[in-house]
């Protein structure tokens, strides 16, 4: 019996398909592998697969991982190249291989973030910012798993934050807590809201970019 761990992309029309229909569009791709998924026990056994960290919907990555565990024993070669064959477009598995690093080990993300402005990037907009998500408190309403509103500190789960201005929209590379807890980065347009509403951008595009350990070392 063998823990196998995919990385894949997410993208283009792919990145609008829900957590549970991933999960669905992988099983179903799965027989081309010709392993055998390990099932749950009891009345109504599922496929153990879980992604180690969703993706929020309309947001894009380089870096998702999902998790499931086979009968047979393999280390994952050729997996990756069987999967893409049944995979829709948007959807494209880079590797495969042992699932040997606990998931509590993850501990950031990284990601890009596109600011746009219709009527252009307002003058000052990158320096306000920068200033903005380096205060030592940043609160905003975040529903809690219970689905209630809660105002959550977000400054403490910001690693890092840097923007580059292009024509009508601003580039963040952000580093944030990934889980215990994470941090989703679309939720920094709150604070934009909240504490700058004058720099609120017209639209936001998040593509996640790289997993971290706590060392920060990319996490695999």
């Amino acid at each position: 019996m063998s823990k196998l761990r995919l990385l894949f992309v997410k993208e283009g029309t792919a990145a609008y398909i829900s957590h549970l229909d991933l999960l669905r569009t992988v099983q179903r791709a799965f027989p081309r592998t010709e392993l055998e998924i390990k099932h749950s026990q009891g009345f109504h056994p599922h496929p153990i697969i879980s992604i180690v960290l969703p993706l929020p919907v309309a947001q894009s990555s380089d870096c998702e991982l999902l998790d499931f565990e086979v009968t047979q024993d393999t280390d994952g070669s050729g997996i990756a190249e069987k999967l893409n064959e049944g995979l829709p477009e948007g959807l494209r598995v880079l590797d495969c291989y042992e699932a040997k690093r606990p998931v509590r080990e993850l501990a950031y993300l990284q990601a890009d973030m596109e600011l746009e402005y219709d009527h252009g990037v307002p003058e000052g907009a990158a320096e306000a910012l920068t200033e903005l998500f380096h205060r030592p408190e940043l609160l905003i309403e975040k529903r809690t798993k219970r689905k209630q509103l809660a105002e959550v500190d977000i400054a403490p789960m910001i690693r890092s934050i840097a923007f580059a201005e292009e024509e009508n929209l601003l580039r963040a590379a952000v580093t944030v807590r990934a889980q215990n807890p994470g941090l989703n980065p679309q939720l920094l347009e709150k604070a934009i809201a909240r504490y700058r509403p004058d720099l609120s951008p017209d639209f936001v595009r998040v593509r996640r970019r790289e997993l971290l350990d706590e060392a920060g070392e990319i996490f695999r």
